[in-house]
């Protein structure tokens, strides 16, 4: 069996971490962010199987003065940061031609027609508990909004899952109830208990930033001798990927959220999603989120509490039964411009795998990448193909 040494500790890290121990491998993970600050451990819990159309689509280029904060939406772009964000744009642009959307989304269908299936069976690994497959519930607070945002749903392709009128929930003048989907009930117990079975199967995990090196076209981490190294490092994996002559067009798509008490939150509500306001609201164990807004950019400049203080404005208007003190929160989705992640073995060197860049389907996607991941390091045939994934798709269009 080979030696791995995995760069990036966060959901997508973990499990190809464990699924790469199952299959008898030796693994060393190394995890620069002691403190959980990944993106993995502050998402909004939500496994997003109807998500199959990526972001970068002219229905989304068509939409962008309305989402723009300027007007009111969730999306800012920081002119201090247009450096990071302008490529980035430029390549979504050219992502959303249609022919390019359609394969992008039939990609994306594959993965996440795996993507329960694959949950379930690590819920079941690591104690059960951890999936709770409720579905999820978006809400209006008009008419006209409601049947604005009903006739879209109606219209999109939303794979396996499928929705229904439901109560409306706070107040709200209508709401759907999707069936299909599901959530994650604590973010903390997911990450104590992927490194605990990681750590059961062998693997040693480092708390340290690591170095990668390429030389006579193979790859290595400072201080490790391994067969494979495989980058999952979110934000990070371009950076490290340019050792091996790797120009990887990522951004950090910066999220906010704000948490408070739980103990006025109902205990069967499924996550939650106020669409006039492109918003999240999700509970776990004894806590309450709210999250929402879209930030590409730097993942290092500092976070704009302007948009924790129109979470918290949100919570107000919205009557919700969430009281502070609140917590805050900013982590950066890694994000390509096509919207779909990274997974395959670089060209550039042989023994170099990655998986990252799932933009806001990280915790979605983590356990069926992981099983893409080990069959990869075991030589063997993935069940799902992977050439829209591989880093080649942008060397190609230079």
């Amino acid at each position: 069996m080979a030696r791995i040494v995995i760069v990036g500790g966060g959901v997508v890290g973990l499990s190809c971490a464990v699924a790469l121990a199952d299959r008898g491998h030796g693994v060393t993970l190394y995890d620069a962010s002691a403190g959980r600050e990944a993106a993995s451990w502050g998402n909004a819990g939500h496994i997003a199987t109807e998500q199959t159309a990526p972001l970068a689509s002219l229905a989304s280029l068509r939409s962008l003065p309305r989402r723009l904060s300027l007007f009111g939406g969730p999306l800012s772009l920081p002119p201090r940061q247009i450096a990071a964000w302008m490529p980035f744009a430029a390549g979504l642009i050219a992502a959303a031609a249609p022919r390019r959307f359609a394969a992008g989304q039939a990609a994306l269908k594959a993965l996440l027609h795996a993507a329960l299936p694959t949950w379930r069976t690590l819920d079941t690994r690591l104690g059960g508990g951890l999936l709770a497959e409720r579905g999820h519930v978006v809400a209006w607070e008009s008419a006209q909004s409601a049947t604005r945002g009903m006739a879209h749903w109606a219209a999109q392709d939303i794979g396996t899952t499928c929705f229904a009128p439901t109560e409306a929930p706070f107040g709200t003048a209508a709401a759907i109830r999707f069936a299909g989907t599901a959530q994650v009930s604590d973010l903390d117990r997911l990450a104590r208990a992927l490194e605990r079975e990681a750590r059961a199967g062998g693997v040693a995990i480092v708390r340290a930033p690591a170095a990668l090196v390429v030389e006579g076209g193979r790859a290595r981490v400072v201080g490790q001798d391994a067969d494979l190294v495989l980058v999952t490092a979110g934000v990070r994996s371009g950076a490290l990927l340019r050792a091996a002559g790797h120009r990887v067009p990522i951004v950090a798509e910066r999220g906010y959220h704000v948490r408070a008490a739980a103990d006025r939150w109902p205990v069967d509500l499924p996550p939650i999603v106020f669409e006039d306001r492109s918003i999240i609201v999700t509970r776990y164990a004894d806590r309450v989120q709210v999250a929402g807004f879209v930030e590409p950019g730097d993942a290092d400049a500092p976070p704009d509490p302007r948009r924790w203080r129109r979470l918290e404005r949100h919570v107000a208007e919205l009557g919700l039964p969430i009281a502070g003190p609140f917590t805050r929160w900013m982590g950066s989705r890694p994000t390509l411009p096509d919207y779909l992640p990274a997974i395959g073995r670089s060209d550039r060197a042989a023994n170099l795998l990655y998986a990252f860049g799932h933009q806001y389907l990280g915790l979605t996607l983590a356990p069926v990448t992981a099983t893409l991941v080990a069959a990869l390091a075991n030589g063997s045939r993935p069940a799902i193909d992977l050439a829209p994934f591989t880093l080649d798709r942008f060397d190609r269009r230079r």
